[in-house]
């Protein structure tokens, strides 16, 4: 074993503690003095009179050992005496004497002024024990001063940001989007807050940088001060990219699919391409939809790994995928507090039992729930049976967790048109009185030209997704230039009709309606006007078939409409006849922002004379829907008394630009259109109105504010007509 002087030199202090360890281990052992320095190991050092220390034989008493330092006697006498009561003061010390033969030395002075002093004397006593003033003696206005100078205006600094390293690899324009320096507008209260801001985007420059694949990037922020008064700091963020990594081996570790290339037909990810952390995400979360959308219900992507090699500047790239069992649609299942019960759910949905599964008709069925608005919440989720299907699937089960929501919902409106005036109309809905959503609607018109009241049964999905019965009671007053009318209306529609969540190609509608009208009118044969009563039977009928590619605002494709209503009006005999319509629309994008849309549309009324019809069942034209820049049934022939008496044909055509800018567009726009007294329309005595619009586009459709003019403006027409309204004119 070597010893401790063979392992290391021994500083003489460290000698010191050993000596004095050594000397409390033996009772009595004399301190050698040490001096000098230590030698080197295995050296002794040098001493001045060295000592001999005695070091006691075993079985030999040393002195200390015959007399006690302290015997126990003395030590005991010694003690104060101890009082019981805990909370009496501390006796006072008493002086020790001084040891026998030792010289009494002077008391310390701990006093810390000098006793040399300027002050006289007992001044510095007298200063020192004096009490302190009162603090409202202090004055405190140079306090105050400041105080109010940091509660003012504050001095800003003004800086620059200065980026190097980032455009030569396509990121300086996302940085400054997200850079803190930026988000300043190049102003700061401070130099710490202008330090923080670049150490911030000096992070977030790595990180844009590794998204990229430059795994090995840097970034330094330097912020420096102006070199002359008036200029700004300039705060620099110097990033340098370094290599770019590429993937290398690509393992996707999964079950085999059906089909085989399920997988690798969606993960877009090749090797040899950056390992860009955008691209990457995308090629997962293609995986983690195809599957769902193919059959597989329960499949999960993994957390991925990707190697890298420094060497090299690649990366391995690893992901684990579950793909569970492949599955089939059985039945349908609910829970919670029902709006409807499961039968009427499948009634929602687009796929059949045994179909394969397929997350995309699940997400449609959750949508058409939600549009219901029946609920508070509600979901949709696939549950295991373990049951075996056909082709080596298994059925799943879709659990429908529902909660109802109130079904009550009381609504208004508001709305002014200059050639209908004011018109506000109040609605109570119970939109789930009659289960399955069946709802009762009571309404309330109140406006310039009509007032009224009305009831509607609606049932929405009945037997059948998107289908609509209807059933109809209203009664309501007109008063428009053409006539005068008190109208009574018992109707009932069943309809098929496109909805946001699925736009059809097809929709169609038909149904009876029954009316009894009295209604004043121009008599030609006795040249003035007077009432009748009308009593009219009708089947409506309408067609649609649309290929655009939006409901409320479509950019391109077309649209063909029909309405055919076989009519019999019963006024002192019974006069059948026939009202048909026909419109198509179209929508061309000249660019991204810039579309062009048409519409012409054209109506005939077949197997009456004009005069035998009742006005409200005539045509009219003119207004938002029909030939802007012209007041409601402003358009066609008049009576001798100067009011619109309609017609039995009319044709519209309008055409308008759309150019859209963000969330905003403007429209300009030329409509044209005439009402004719004959059964089939004309293009004569053709009438144009021009105008533009304004448009606001939101999630839910374009709102839109139209102000058009009429060309070549006739005596007794509208100067400029103002419309509003939700969604593009056609």
């Amino acid at each position: 074993m070597r010893s401790l002087w063979e392992d290391r030199a021994i500083s003489g202090v460290e000698l010191g503690i050993l000596l004095l360890a050594s000397s409390a281990l033996v009772p009595g052992a004399a301190f050698a003095q040490i001096s000098g320095s230590v030698g080197q190991p295995g050296q002794s050092a040098p001493a001045e009179d060295p000592k001999p220390v005695e070091t006691p034989q075993p079985g030999t008493a040393s002195e200390s050992d015959e007399k006690p330092i302290v015997p126990d006697e003395e030590f005991d006498k010694a003690l104060p005496p101890l009082s019981d009561d805990m909370n009496a003061p501390l006796e006072p010390m008493r002086p020790v004497p001084p040891a026998e033969g030792a010289t009494a030395e002077a008391p310390v002075d701990l006093d810390p002024l000098d006793a040399e002093t300027p002050l006289g004397q007992g001044e510095a006593e007298t200063e020192l024990a004096a009490p302190l003033p009162p603090l409202s003696e202090f004055d405190t206005t140079p306090i105050a001063e400041a105080m109010q100078l940091n509660d003012g205006d504050a001095v800003e600094i003004r800086y620059a940001t200065r980026v190097t390293g980032l455009k030569e690899i396509g990121l300086e324009d996302e940085f400054r989007d997200l850079s803190a320096l930026e988000d300043g507008d190049g102003e700061a209260a401070n130099a710490a807050i202008i330090g923080a801001r670049a150490r911030e985007d000096e992070a977030l420059a790595v990180r844009l940088m590794k998204s990229l694949g430059y795994y090995d990037a840097t970034a330094v922020a330097t912020v420096d001060q102006p070199a002359a008064a008036g200029q700004p700091t300039t705060a620099t963020i110097a990033a340098v990219p370094g290599p770019l990594y590429k993937l290398g081996k690509i393992d996707i570790q999964a079950d085999p699919t059906v089909p085989p290339s399920l997988i690798a037909d969606n993960f877009q990810l090749k090797t040899g391409e950056a390992i860009d952390a955008v691209r990457v995400q995308a090629a997962e979360a293609a995986v983690s939809v195809a599957l769902p959308q193919n059959g597989y219900p329960f499949a999960e992507v993994g957390q991925r790994d990707i190697l890298l090699d420094e060497t090299t500047q690649t990366g391995d790239y690893t992901l684990p995928v579950t793909i569970g069992p492949r599955a089939r649609f059985r039945n349908i299942t609910t829970e919670g507090k029902l709006a409807f019960d499961a039968k009427h759910v499948e009634v929602l949905t687009r796929f059949d039992r045994d179909d394969l599964y397929d997350s995309r008709k699940v997400d449609d069925l959750r949508d058409a729930l939600i549009a219901t608005s029946l609920f508070s919440t509600v979901s949709v989720e696939p549950v295991k049976t373990g049951e075996a299907a056909a082709e080596g699937t298994e059925y799943v089960d879709l659990l429908v967790r529902q909660t109802a929501g109130p079904p009550r919902t009381l609504a208004g409106e508001l709305g002014y048109s200059t050639g209908q005036g004011l018109r506000a109309e109040v609605s109570w809905t119970h939109r789930n009185l009659f289960p399955p959503e069946g709802a009762l609607i009571l309404s309330a018109v109140a406006g310039t030209q009509e007032q009224g009241a009305s009831a509607t049964f609606r049932r929405s999905n009945a037997g059948r997704r998107d289908r609509t019965f209807q059933l109809v009671a209203s009664a309501l007053r007109t008063d428009v230039e053409a006539f005068t009318g008190l109208t009574g209306t018992l109707s009932a529609t069943v309809s098929y009709d496109s909805t946001p969540i699925w736009q059809k190609e097809l929709t169609y509608s038909y149904g009876v309606e029954l009316v009894g009208t009295s209604e004043d009118r121009y008599d030609f044969n006795r040249g003035a006007r007077e009432r009748g009563v009308y009593f009219i039977a009708a089947l409506p009928l309408f067609a649609g078939w649309d290929k655009s590619d939006n409901l409320l605002n479509p950019t391109r494709g077309y649209r063909v409409k029909l309405n055919l209503s076989p009519e019999t009006s019963v006024r002192g005999g019974t006069r059948p006849y026939a009202r048909a319509m026909l419109e198509g629309t179209g929508y061309y994008p000249v660019t991204d922002s810039i579309v062009l849309a048409g519409r012409a549309r054209f109506g005939t009324i077949q197997g009456i004379d004009r005069n035998a019809l009742a006005p409200s069942r005539r045509y009219y034209a003119g207004g938002g829907g029909s030939v802007r820049g012209f007041g409601y049934q402003e358009l066609g022939p008049r009576a001798p008394d100067g009011k619109p008496i309609g017609g039995r044909s009319f044709n519209e055509f309008a055409i308008e630009a759309r150019y859209r800018f963000g969330n905003f567009g403007i429209v300009p726009f030329v409509d044209a259109g005439q009402v004719y007294e004959s059964g089939l329309p004309k293009l004569t005595d053709m009438r144009f109105g021009f105008g533009i619009g304004g448009r606001m586009y939101t999630n839910f459709g374009p709102l839109r504010l139209d102000v058009a003019t009429p060309i070549n403006r006739k005596p007794g027409e509208s100067k400029i007509a103002l419309y509003i309204s939700i969604g593009q004119a056609f």
